[in-house]
């Protein structure tokens, strides 16, 4: 049986929001009870390569209709958290894809193929290292499990809009459903949906456990798991709209209870918090702060309770120079670098301060040390290139971005910034390219086809047209593959 999804069907429920699932959460309960064993004869239903293409697909489409935080330093951080958790997981194809979602909801998702969604919001709810661990560790074992596909071979016969809801829901929960047009749903048609997308406890509950076993083997602590669901249970228990995660990931009584029986059986020792966790924590905070002083002020009290507080002084720097306070923030980013003069979130908070204050030979020469000290560092490679086109140093902006494309040529960041600098430098063929990249990365391959041909007219010679033509050829075989999984 093929895997297709009406585009339109997805498309619509995308942007309205219908649903708060999340993949691999959706199918109901009574579809659970007899859940068929991996490498099963009943497998066959959705291949691993199916869900890859899909989960693509998908991210396509997430990329084109919701807001992400490009922050390179969050990025890397979950990514790098994310890799951590996958060496103890059962996840076999680890050809992760990762978006991080401008939304203060509490929420994470894993879609089919490896596609690891994280929100903003799970920094802020999250007090721990190991508290966000264990929730990414929860979605890894969604993965390795392949709920996803598991969940359809349970059902047998796969209805188009289910199957479009599991994976629109994944977006509604993400970014919250009143956000996204759930005012324009009516109720007998959200009642429809809701009854033919309830939760499977036996996935979750399976998750959990696998998910606090390699919490445990990564080096955390696996306490932190049912910590942080005692914790969300106590703070919303009365409030009528909890937090998406409440809602795509059901918390009961009884899981919360198995969850701390499964830990307290695990060895007590592991890692439970990080300095560098507090710190994207305090840098995520001024992400969805509108009135930095409100932070600053926040940031302050806690630096006064407590002087070694370190992500305290670091969010406060921050805040301030988000407020024009140079001066202050200059000085409590001294006292940070004395301590610690090779934590690469301070220096790249020194180099923006000293860019905002014209200090460009110093900002240069830190830059300098950096990329000397962490060579393989995408976010200061990044933050090198922007630096030098404030200076109007754009060909050496230019062959950084070059370089970087080349290790993470999935990033649709990475490609808009290098359309940017390459019309900078009136590389007119070169911005095409490069835009036809993004535009494809966001699944929006008409524009991406278009930009491909306007890039072949302006090329000098046959060899770069016929380079043109290649790739025209593969984005549409792209697209192909896509539309085939999607009609």
């Amino acid at each position: 049986m093929s895997l297709r999804i009406n585009k339109n069907v997805l498309s619509t429920l995308l942007r309205t929001g219908v649903l708060a699932l999340s993949c691999g959460l959706a199918m109901p309960t009574a579809m659970a009870s007899d859940l068929p064993a991996l490498g099963d004869a009943s497998s066959g239903i959705v291949s691993p390569e199916q869900e890859y293409l899909l989960g693509r697909a998908w991210l396509s489409l997430v990329r084109g209709q919701v807001r992400q935080l490009s922050d390179p330093l969050l990025k890397e951080y979950v990514e790098t958290s994310v890799y951590r958790l996958a060496e103890t997981s059962q996840v076999q194809d680890r050809r992760f894809e990762f978006v991080l979602l401008e939304s203060p909801e509490l929420n994470a998702f894993a879609a089919p193929g490896g596609i690891i969604g994280v929100n903003g919001g799970l920094f802020l709810h999250a007090e721990t290292e190991a508290e966000y661990a264990s929730v990414m560790a929860h979605e890894l074992a969604h993965l390795s499990q392949r709920h996803f596909a598991r969940g359809l071979e349970a059902q047998q016969q796969i209805q188009i809009p289910v199957m479009a809801a599991m994976l629109a829901g994944v977006v509604a929960s993400a970014v919250g459903a009143a956000d996204v047009g759930m005012a324009a749903i009516t109720s007998s048609q959200a009642a429809a949906y809701q009854a033919q997308t309830k939760f499977s406890r036996q996935n979750e509950q399976e998750a959990d456990r696998i998910g606090l076993v390699n919490l445990e083997r990564a080096g955390y602590s696996p306490q932190a798991m049912p910590a942080m669901f005692e914790r969300l249970i106590r703070q919303y228990r009365y409030v009528q709209k909890p937090p998406e995660f409440l809602t795509t990931h059901p918390l009961s009584e009884s899981r919360v209870a198995d969850t701390k029986n499964r830990a307290d059986m695990l060895p007590k020792q592991g890692v439970n918090d990080t300095l560098r966790y507090q710190l994207m924590r305090a840098r995520m905070t001024l992400k969805f702060e509108t009135t930095p002083g409100i932070s600053a002020r926040q940031f302050r009290s806690e630096l006064n309770a407590d002087p070694q507080n370190y992500a305290a002084r670091y969010g406060l720097a921050l805040a301030l120079m988000r407020t024009g306070q140079y001066d202050e923030a200059r000085t409590h980013l001294a006292n940070l670098l004395e301590r610690a003069p090779g934590e690469l979130a301070y220096n790249l908070a020194q180099v923006e301060l000293d860019t905002n204050t014209k200090r460009m030979a110093q900002a240069n020469d830190r830059i300098e040390r950096l990329r000397r000290t962490y060579p393989d560092s995408f976010p200061i490679q990044q933050v090198q290139a922007e630096l030098l086109q404030k200076q109007n140093r754009i060909r050496e902006s230019s062959e950084i971005l070059n370089q970087l494309i080349k290790r993470r040529p999935k990033d649709p960041d990475i490609w808009y910034e290098v359309a940017e600098v390459r019309g900078l430098m009136g590389d007119t063929l070169g911005v095409h390219q490069a835009r036809a990249e993004f535009f494809a990365l966001v699944g929006d391959y008409d524009q991406a086809f278009e930009q491909l041909d306007y890039a072949k007219r302006r090329s000098p010679n046959f060899q770069t047209a016929a380079r043109m033509d290649a790739r025209l050829r593969e984005l549409k075989e792209e697209k192909r593959m896509v539309d085939q999984i999607l009609q």
